[in-house]
């Protein structure tokens, strides 16, 4: 476990050891990303949207020819994470920061020994003499780390002001805000319909502000709690009671369910996916729109950065895969069973589908009898003429 921590800081000092300065872009852009202000994460709403897409991501399986690699990126990308948790906290930051980095940490054969997402409040790109750039860092922990932009995984949304960042989620505020309005509106139509319930006048004049607050407590306390078990109040001719029945104006449904759904369309979500009742059509949409393009990014951002050119050159990638066949209903699932015996799959990749265990043989591809290549039928079909052409000949 020291060996990561080691490495870690072993990378920062060597980057701030170097003289940086401020990177500068066309147009004397000068980059550098300053955390959102308001935490949009604080939203329940905002929550819920991040997590189904961070969850469908999590289910990505990443394949490579290294299998060292390919182990690590499946089970354990650094000490502290499995895969699940490592894709789901880069799909987090990804959606919540508009930019993700990851850290790529080698061993001393320059062999990836784990994958770090930096969780961090600002970053800057800084650049020194030789014209390398650096990424400077100031994490949630009150921290500053500087680390070469050749051994970061940058993944970014909103990709458009900015040479090296996303875009914040500033146009997301106003909708936040008004979802925030409507919510404490309605708190605060509680509250005051349930602290005023009524008017108490007396004929009595010029008492002390002390006697009318007495006079107020006193009723309520005899006839406005539980203690009032027979539901009747007496009063003489010197006081009388005014109900009143309060309707603060609160924002109404429809115009709430809008709020919502601008924050959905933001996102890429709806109800259905958020309470898990989406269909299947649904859930092939929001994969093909929301989580391949995303994993896609990560594939060849990973590729890129892991690889060298030659190694690329040579057929080295990184690749990210979610099945679709997971959104099927069960009843299509049933339904793949048709393709075992013509060849398509193998028993063993169907109970996968399922989720039924393996069975002996059942990595072995099986065809029915009545079916066969097409080259085998041609083969058949031209031995099949000989031998009738040889019959006829001995007949002659």
């Amino acid at each position: 476990m020291p060996n990561f921590f080691t490495q870690f800081f072993n990378k920062a000092k060597e980057a701030i050891s170097r003289t940086l300065s401020g990177w500068q872009f066309f147009g004397n852009y000068h980059a550098s990303f300053r955390a959102f202000g308001n935490d949009v994460n604080k939203s329940d709403l905002v929550r819920a949207c991040v997590r189904a897409l961070a969850d469908q991501t999590a289910k990505a399986i990443p394949s490579c020819k290294d299998k060292q690699l390919e182990q690590l990126l499946l089970y354990r990308p650094n000490p502290f994470m499995t895969s699940k948790a490592f894709l789901y906290q880069v799909r987090s930051i990804y959606e919540i920061k508009n930019t993700a980095f990851v850290l790529i940490m080698r061993d001393e054969l320059l062999r990836v020994s784990a994958l770090y997402p930096i969780k961090y409040q600002t970053a800057d790109v800084l650049q020194d003499p030789k014209g390398e750039l650096f990424v400077k860092f100031l994490t949630n922990t009150g921290k500053y780390f500087t680390f070469s932009i050749k051994d970061l995984i940058i993944l970014r949304k909103d990709f458009n002001s900015s040479d090296i960042f996303g875009d914040d989620n500033s146009p997301l505020l106003e909708t936040l805000d008004l979802i925030s309005t409507s919510n404490q509106s309605i708190s605060n139509a509680i509250k005051s319909t349930a602290n005023l319930r009524g008017l108490v006048t007396t004929t009595k004049t010029f008492l002390d502000p002390e006697d009318r607050k007495k006079l107020a407590d006193d009723f309520v306390k005899d006839y406005m709690t539980v203690n009032n078990e027979g539901g009747v109040a007496y009063l003489d001719s010197s006081l009388e009671f005014t109900p009143l029945n309060l309707t603060p104006s609160t924002s109404n449904w429809t115009t709430m369910r809008e709020f919502r759904e601008n924050l959905f369309r933001y996102f890429g979500v709806n109800d259905d996916i958020l309470m898990g009742k989406a269909d299947p059509e649904t859930m092939q949409v929001f994969y093909e729109t929301r989580i391949e393009p995303f994993l896609q990014e990560l594939s060849l951002e990973m590729t890129s950065k892991i690889y060298t050119d030659r190694q690329i050159s040579f057929g080295n990638s990184i690749v990210y895969r979610s099945s679709t066949i997971q959104f099927m209903s069960m009843k299509d699932k049933l339904n793949l069973k048709d393709f075992i015996d013509r060849g398509c799959m193998t028993p063993n990749t169907w109970n996968d589908i399922v989720g039924l265990p393996h069975v002996e043989g059942g990595d072995e591809p099986i065809r029915r009898l009545d079916t066969a290549p097409v080259t085998e039928v041609a083969q058949s079909i031209q031995t099949d003429e000989t031998d009738d052409e040889e019959e006829e000949n001995k007949d002659a």
